[in-house]
């Protein structure tokens, strides 16, 4: 049986919960550590650990005489934006198609349990696709997804509906990372995509936070030879 989480983890995932559903937007004070002393019945340096670990993540901002608010997370997006392949290819003129591998829902090995923030066993679904722009291969896409946070994932129909927009609707994204490398890719992948298992492709390693929940992990892989990542920064 999972232990139990500690009182100032419940206090924090209290508050990512009502930011991540709207009810506090940025800007909108968060209660104070008295409040949230009387409510979960805690201590003070409980309630304080609380607030200081979510300023840490950026979800809030603590200013003296002022008190917590919601952070301005739009600043999240001035970094990275997360955009759904559908809408890229339709600003192109081009049509997207979705090629589905799998659907299912299966086990939690050790390593996707502890990028998930799960116990080793629990349930996760597992979705692989194929994305196509114009009948051409571009994207192979394999995406773990936390139940907790997308428990209709699986009833998606991913050749309508992709998993990115699934997720932007149903698990609204409070935080992210991503890493992306050069490697070659292995021949069920090549096989998918079309292409020799020689050929350079990018890789996208993806995580996404709703609220209280690590939402997905997913890998994504670009043929080098037909996709090209590109972004806008501003101050």
């Amino acid at each position: 049986m999972a232990a139990a989480k500690p009182a100032y983890g419940q206090v924090k995932d209290w508050v990512r919960q009502h930011i991540a559903r709207g009810d506090w937007r940025p800007g909108d004070p968060v209660p104070s550590e008295a409040a949230l002393m009387e409510r979960f019945g805690v201590s003070r340096m409980t309630a304080h650990r609380a607030l200081r670990e979510l300023a840490a993540e950026g979800l809030v901002t603590r200013t003296q005489g002022s008190g917590t608010r919601v952070a301005q997370l739009h600043r999240i997006s001035s970094q990275l934006v997360i955009r759904d392949i559908h809408e890229e290819m339709a600003e192109r003129g081009h049509e997207h198609g979705t090629r589905v591998l799998k659907v299912a829902q299966e086990k939690a090995g050790a390593e996707l349990a502890g990028s998930l923030r799960l116990r080793k066993g629990a349930p996760v679904f597992h979705t692989v696709l194929v994305h196509l722009e114009n009948a051409v291969p571009i994207l192979y896409e394999d995406r773990y997804v936390n139940p907790a946070a997308a428990p209709a994932y699986l009833d998606t129909d991913f050749t309508r509906t992709s998993p990115t927009s699934h997720l932007l609707e149903h698990a609204p994204l409070t935080e992210a990372s991503y890493t992306i490398e050069a490697c070659l890719p292995s021949a069920d992948e090549a096989r998918a995509l079309g292409i020799r298992v020689s050929e350079p492709c990018l890789v996208m390693m993806r995580r996404t936070v709703s609220g209280a929940h690590v939402a997905s992990v997913a890998r994504q892989l670009y043929p080098g030879s037909r996709y090209s990542f590109s972004g806008q920064f501003a101050a």
